[in-house]
C-alpha cells in the first residue's frame, strides 16, 4: 500500500507549507474545517506534482477525527501527521481554543496512534507561546485531565485564563496554555509510543511568513 501523509490544518498557512514540502511518493491528505479551503490546496498539491486529497475534519469533536482516520486508512498506511490545526486567540474565545489546541491533539494522536505502524511520526505543532507564561500557571495535574475528565480539565483552564483582565487577553493565557499543554502531550506520548516504533515530536515555531490571515514574519529574539 501507498505511504500516506495527514495534515491537519492543510488548508493554509504552516499546514500548507508543510505539505507541500513532502515527497512526491506519498499520498498527502489535507483537513480542516473549510472545504473551499481545502479544495484549493488539493489543486495546488496536484499542480506541484502530489497526489493529494481533501478531507473536512474538526479537531475538536473525537467522531470527526475517527473519519479522518477511516478516509486516511482507506489510501494506503498511515505513516506521517502533522497536526497543525489550532486556533489563535484572536480566532475564539478561551473553551473553543481550548478544545481545538489542546482536546484535538489529544483526539489526533490517540486515534491515529492506533493504525500507523512502526517507524511512523507524529509531528504537534506548538508555538513559542507555550513558554509565555509563568511555570507557577503550568500544572502538569491538571493537563493530564485531559486524557481522564475533559469537563475537568478545561475548567480548570478557564479558570486560569481568567486571571487576565480583557477577553482576548483571556484568550491568549488560554492559547498559551494549550500550547504548554501540546508540548508536555508530545512528550508523554513519545515515550508511550515509542514503546510500538511511532516517534511523536512537537514544534514550537513563532510567527511564520505564510499567507495564513495570522502569520507575519519570523521574529528571532
Amino acid at each position: 500500500m501507498s505511504d500516506v501523509c495527514v495534515v491537519t490544518g492543510g488548508g493554509s498557512g504552516m499546514g500548507l507549507s508543510a505539505a507541500l514540502q513532502m515527497p512526491k511518493d506519498k499520498i498527502i491528505i489535507v483537513s480542516g474545517r473549510t472545504i473551499s479551503k481545502l479544495e484549493k490546496a488539493v489543486k495546488q498539491l496536484k499542480e506541484g506534482g502530489h497526489e493529494a486529497y481533501a478531507c473536512t475534519c474538526d479537531t475538536s469533536d473525537r467522531e470527526s477525527v475517527k473519519k479522518l482516520v477511516e478516509f486516511a486508512t482507506s489510501k494506503g498506511t498511515v505513516r506521517n501527521v502533522i497536526n497543525a490545526a489550532g486556533m489563535s486567540p484572536n480566532m475564539a474565545k478561551p473553551e473553543p481554543l481550548l478544545r481545538v489546541n489542546a482536546l484535538g491533539t489529544v483526539y489526533i494522536n490517540q486515534e491515529f496512534s492506533k493504525v500507523m505502524p512502526r517507524g511512523s511520526v507524529i509531528v504537534d505543532i506548538s508555538s513559542n507561546s507555550a513558554y509565555a507564561l509563568p511555570k507557577i500557571l503550568l500544572n502538569k495535574k491538571t493537563f493530564a485531565l485531559a486524557e481522564t475528565d475533559e469537563a475537568k480539565f478545561i475548567a480548570k483552564c478557564i479558570k486560569t485564563s481568567n486571571l487576565a483582565k480583557t477577553d482576548y487577553q483571556k484568550s491568549g493565557f488560554a492559547y498559551a496554555l494549550s500550547k504548554s499543554f501540546v508540548v508536555w502531550y508530545a512528550q508523554k506520548c513519545a515515550f508511550e509510543y515509542g514503546q510500538k516504533g511511532i516517534r511523536v515530536c512537537s514544534l514550537s515555531p513563532g510567527l511564520i511568513a505564510t499567507d495564513s490571515q495570522y502569520s507575519l514574519i519570523i521574529f528571532w529574539l
